[in-house]
């Protein structure tokens, strides 16, 4: 590519003085790149700040795979992967390792068509064998706090006798396989440890995020049927003490292991709960309980368009998923230390376990707040090769400047998920590397256990874009007509299964209904399979994210319904109605929180947007905002009385 497009080559040349003269100011980089591909060819794919070397794509998994099967470019293998996909599949489980008791007899078998694929037909497996497979004395963990510079370390052998204890301890305390036990508690080497021995044990990990408040809490562990819960004590993020045990029990939480802080334990347990020391088993060995692959490991939460969370299952499949595409799309390799700030209640939390440990990785984990210079600094510190961001906390960090000092050329690759970015953002991030590191774009979802369109490193490397669609999964953007768009067009995305990953149930909803029901067929005749996203199409298979399309918005990282943040700023006495609606500032990037609201009453307008903004803290999450209060007669309804939020927005960004 650098060959024939000149803009490129000019920006290479910007690149090759910008690291003889690092201290260059970062707005004249910025001006720089809008200056050169200004009056770009709108036919030409979306301008790249990070050209692959040929080392980089020599030495990339992605080309390890090309070669296997004597390919030399990566259109044709992306076209290969979602053509062939039960070939893809078993090269992809062929480099990973995954270890079975029981072999599959098969890769997939689609007689029950491709929204009901069964895959790996007769295996016996427990996904948490094939996170243990390095030598005992490779790192697997390392953890680092605030307040302090030191880097605690676990080896593989370490981890492993610690998850064995967790899954001996389950079952000295009485439970067994099927059970579902919720994690709340920060990512730390213990959560690390508690997630996979619980799924060791044959028991399901209740995924909850430690920023609900109770009632959101107890709301999860009623509709998983959770019999216990491990949390810690109290954790200590940006200087503030979090207090996670007794919010469990105004819960009213069942069975609860508790890990006291590390000043010691500073709350009296209830009748029956017990400390993480005392539910410690002294054994250090367990034999993993095996079975099929559809048997649910994991149950985590995204917020559709009703009241109550989505409950996705995870089974033992779906890890295969988060660690084929941190093999091929992240590249991350054997030894490779990879940092991504997140928490288990996210899917994010246990891929990154599982991306990591099963490409034989090192999990990097802060407790505390990553977005001031203690975590930057970290990630110097331990080495991180492989960072994944969130756009507001990329954001945070360049406001702040926490990442004046550090010294970052040992990132090899960043990713982002969570939130749509901007370009502004993301140029800046590479330009910490000297535009050495690229972003691989990622956008994916908690019943994908992955991302749908992500980036390569073999490919360019454009601001805010992605690159791709990822293997083994083919993507059709439709317009409000149902056709596909054109390249610069922009419309809903729907997924082409079957893929590894992608959910087939839901524990409190039908899965067809919320997937299937209503989607037109693809231009072919395909199956299509509803996600809910907008996103622009590019030249040259590139893409660019442009939020949600349904009723879903995306605040800080965090999925969460319109009618579930309505749901609560209702109750407040001086609003009549009130409409959620998530803004882009400038057609890209994060979204915010607008409210519309129709009053009963007269009120003061920044006393409301306080006292709202309260209610969304302690009744969902204090990570929700709201960015604009907007006081309006009446909202705007369709004859059938459904809200147009689409026109709310449309109106608010004019």
């Amino acid at each position: 590519m650098g060959g024939t497009d000149p803009q490129v080559e000019q920006w290479l040349e910007f690149v090759a003085e910008i690291r003889r003269r690092p201290e260059t100011p970062f707005d004249e980089q910025w001006g720089q790149f809008n200056e050169i591909y200004a009056g770009r060819d709108p036919s030409l794919p979306p301008p790249p700040a990070w050209i692959p070397n040929q080392d980089r794509v020599a030495n990339s998994n992605l080309m390890a795979l090309m070669r296997e099967l004597g390919m030399d470019d990566y259109r044709e293998l992306h076209q290969w992967s979602v053509s062939n996909r039960a070939g893809f599949w078993r090269h992809a489980l062929d480099r990973l390792a995954i270890v079975f008791k029981t072999p599959p007899t098969a890769t997939v078998d689609l007689k029950n068509g491709p929204a009901q694929p069964e895959w790996l037909p007769g295996a016996r497996l427990n996904i948490v064998d094939s996170c243990f497979q390095p030598e005992d004395c490779t790192l697997a963990v390392a953890v680092g706090r605030e307040g302090t510079d030191v880097v605690e370390t676990l080896t593989y052998g370490e981890l492993e006798a610690l998850v064995n204890r967790v899954a001996n301890g389950l079952e000295t305390n009485g439970f067994g396989p099927g059970d579902a036990i919720a994690l709340y508690m920060p990512m730390n080497s213990e959560c690390v440890a508690a997630y996979l021995g619980i799924i060791q044990a044959g028991c399901v990990v209740v995924s909850i995020a430690d920023s609900f408040a109770p009632g959101e809490v107890r709301r999860r562990l009623e509709i998983s049927g959770a019999v216990g819960v491990v949390t810690v004590d109290s954790f200590t993020r940006g200087g503030r003490t979090i207090g996670l045990y007794t919010k469990l029990c105004d819960a009213d939480a069942p069975r609860t292991i508790v890990i006291p802080d590390t000043e010691g334990p500073s709350v009296d347990l209830r009748d029956g709960d017990v400390w993480w020391r005392d539910f410690l088993s002294d054994s250090t060995e367990f034999q993993s309980v095996t079975g099929r692959p559809t048997v649910i490991s994991n149950i985590l939460f995204s917020s559709g368009t009703t009241g109550d969370p989505k409950a996705i299952p995870w089974d033992h499949l779906t890890p295969i998923k988060c660690a084929m595409d941190g093999h091929f799309h992240q590249d991350i390799r054997r030894g490779d230390v990879v940092a991504w700030p997140t928490n288990i209640g996210w899917m994010m939390g246990p891929w990154l376990i599982y991306a990591t440990l099963i490409n034989r990785g090192c999990i990097a984990l802060y407790e505390g707040l990553p977005s001031g210079p203690e975590f930057t600094d970290f990630v110097r510190r331990s080495g991180v090769s492989m960072l994944g961001v969130v756009p507001s906390l990329v954001r945070a960090w360049r406001e702040s400047g926490a990442c004046d000092g550090p010294d970052w050329t040992a990132i090899r690759t960043f990713s982002s998920t969570g939130e749509p970015s901007n370009r502004y953002d993301y140029l800046w991030l590479m330009s910490r590397t000297g535009y050495r590191a690229p972003v691989i774009e990622y956008c994916g979802g908690t019943e994908i256990g992955g991302g749908y369109l992500t980036g390569t490193v073999v490919q360019p490397a454009s601001p805010a874009s992605f690159s791709t669609a990822a293997l083994g999964l083919d993507v059709v953007i439709l317009d409000e007509n149902d056709a596909p768009v054109s390249e610069n067009e922009e419309g809903e995305v729907f997924l082409v299964p079957p893929s590894i990953g992608l959910s087939q149930t839901l524990l409190n909803r039908d899965h067809d209904t919320v997937y299937f029901d209503d989607c037109p067929p693809g231009p072919n005749g395909e199956l299509l399979r509803r996600h809910g996203d907008q996103v622009a199409s590019l030249p040259n298979g590139y893409f660019r994210a442009q939020g949600r399309a349904d009723d879903t918005m995306n605040l800080g990282g965090i999925k969460v319904s319109s009618l579930e943040l309505e749901r609560v700023l209702e109750h407040h006495p001086s609003i009549f109605e009130a409409a959620a609606v998530a803004v882009q500032a400038g057609g890209e990037g994060a979204e915010t929180l607008v409210v519309f609201a129709v009053l009963t009453e007269d009120a003061d307008h920044h006393q409301l947007h306080h006292e709202l903004g309260r209610s969304l803290a302690t009744d969902l999450n204090p990570l929700f905002k709201i960015h604009d209060l907007v006081i309006v007669d009446s909202l705007p309804r369709t004859a059938s009385n459904k809200l147009m939020r689409r026109e709310l927005r449309s109106k608010y960004t004019e």
